[in-house]
C-alpha cells in the first residue's frame, strides 16, 4: 500500500508493519483475555492458569485502582496494536502508556508488597518479556512514525 503525501512524497507501508501489527494485537488480547476471564470468573480461572492459593489471595486483595491501572495496561496494549494496523501515529504514545501501566503494576508487585516473593520467579520472566515487547511496540510504532508510516 502507498500513499501520497502533501509534499509529495510516496510513503509505502512496509510489509514489516502487517506482522509486527497483528503479532502485537495477538499477544496483548492474551492480556485483556486474561484480564476478563480473572473478573468473569475469579479464583477458579486464576486456579486453572496454575496459580496457587498463596498466588490467589494474593491477587485477590489488589486494590481496585491496582484492577483500574491493570485494564489500563492492557486495553491500552491492545489498542494500540490496533492502531499500528491502522497506520495511526497515535499507537506509540498509546503504548507508551499502556508500559507505564504495567510498570506500576510491577512497582505495587516488587516494592511495595511480597507479591514477588509469592508470585515466583516465573512470573518475574514473565513480566520481563511483556516490559520487553511492550517496549519493543513502541519503539516500532515511534520508528514508523518517523519514516511516515504511521500518520
Amino acid at each position: 500500500m502507498t500513499e501520497t503525501t502533501t509534499t509529495g512524497t510516496t510513503v509505502r507501508t512496509p510489509w514489516h508493519l502487517w506482522l509486527v501489527g497483528v503479532v502485537a494485537v495477538l499477544f496483548n488480547s492474551i492480556g485483556v483475555y486474561d484480564f476478563v476471564m480473572s473478573l468473569a470468573q475469579g479464583p477458579s480461572y486464576l486456579a486453572n492458569a496454575g496459580m496457587t492459593p498463596a498466588q490467589i489471595q494474593h491477587f485477590q486483595q489488589m486494590p481496585a485502582w491496582m484492577t483500574l491501572d491493570w485494564a489500563v495496561g492492557v486495553f491500552g496494549a491492545l489498542a494500540g496494536s490496533v492502531l499500528i494496523l491502522l497506520r495511526n501515529k497515535l499507537a506509540w504514545p498509546v503504548l507508551a502508556v499502556s508500559l507505564a501501566a504495567f510498570l506500576l503494576m510491577q512497582v505495587y508487585t516488587y516494592v511495595l508488597t511480597d507479591g514477588g516473593k509469592i508470585m515466583g520467579q516465573s512470573m518475574a520472566i514473565t513480566s520481563a518479556v511483556i516490559a520487553g515487547l511492550l517496549a519493543f511496540f513502541i519503539w516500532y510504532a515511534w520508528w514508523m512514525t518517523r519514516r511516515g508510516v504511521l500518520k
